[in-house]
């Protein structure tokens, strides 16, 4: 069975909702809205003004952890400035996931790499999860989307490290590369499962950089806006996009493209799907 994705090429906070409608999945109880609140200096991503509509529908919490780099968002102190300097604390209930710890460890039995995962301990305090990701290019990973947002997005500070160490955090910059792409399918797929069925996933393709939201020097987008994708499905989401940007005739794409490629970022799609949490044969819908 293939997955629904559903897509508009209109990038509003009002067809984020929509879109959010679509996928039929009615998020109950207490609910973590993940997003990026970015690193100060990058110009990319996607403010608190776009995704207010969405959080105010679900009545969601921003939640977000610490960083494993130096910057503006490595402590508690440094992040909660950055979180207020960005508009995110006065627009919205915010949670830092890992402000004290101890981490939340949840396991991955059948990690291809890392059998533990290492999450902001209040994660435990949410019943649903709404994913919002800024699809974009990635220093390292190739590129981000909803399945780079479940690792190393909701990974406390340590257990970024973890995942980008390939399970040895002392390595967090020099272990092998497609270990550590898997290790970010590792630890997506203990979120997935956590959650068991309680998450959807919203990607928006605009503003769309060969970096990272977490780039403070980061370029400017090289391709022109696709648009919005939602899904209950975290591989096909990812895949839609992907096969989105290659589809596309703008001619930044190439440039985009080759920064997946030269860090094998699909591969993280393949692995994701070979854990069983999502598929890579999905419907496009568009909206």
């Amino acid at each position: 069975m293939g997955a629904d994705v559903y897509f508009s090429k209109e990038i509003t906070p009002e067809k984020v909702v929509e879109l959010y409608e679509k996928c039929g999945k009615e998020l109950k109880g207490k609910i973590a809205v993940k997003v990026h609140s970015g690193e100060v200096g990058n110009q990319n991503f996607l403010r608190p003004d776009f995704w207010k509509p969405i959080v105010e529908y679900v009545r969601g919490t921003v939640v977000e952890c610490n960083t494993a780099y130096e910057g503006e968002r490595d402590t508690t102190e440094k992040h909660r400035k950055t979180l207020d300097r960005h508009g995110w604390i006065e627009a919205f209930d915010v949670d830092l996931l890992d402000a004290e710890g101890p981490d939340l460890e949840l396991d991955v039995p059948d990690g291809k790499v890392i059998h533990k995962n290492y999450v902001g301990k209040d994660l435990a305090r949410y019943d649903s999860l709404l994913v919002l990701s800024h699809f974009k290019g990635h220093p390292m990973g190739g590129f981000g989307g909803a399945l780079k947002q479940l690792s190393i997005g909701l990974g406390s500070s340590y257990g970024k490290a973890y995942i980008h160490g390939a399970g040895k955090p002392e390595e967090i910059w020099s272990s092998d590369h497609d270990r550590f792409l898997a290790s970010m399918a590792d630890a997506a797929s203990s979120v997935v499962r956590y959650f068991d069925g309680k998450i959807v996933y919203i990607n928006v393709m605009k503003n769309m950089s060969v970096d990272c939201d977490c780039c403070a020097v980061a370029e400017d987008p090289c391709m022109k806006d696709i648009g919005i994708l939602a899904s209950l499905d975290p591989v096909a989401i990812d895949r839609a996009c992907l096969d989105l940007v290659y589809a596309s005739d703008d001619p930044g794409r190439d440039h985009l493209i080759e920064r997946i490629e030269s860090r094998n970022g699909a591969y993280t799609v393949q692995a994701a799907e070979e854990l069983g949490i999502g598929t890579g044969n999905y419907t496009l819908i568009t909206i």
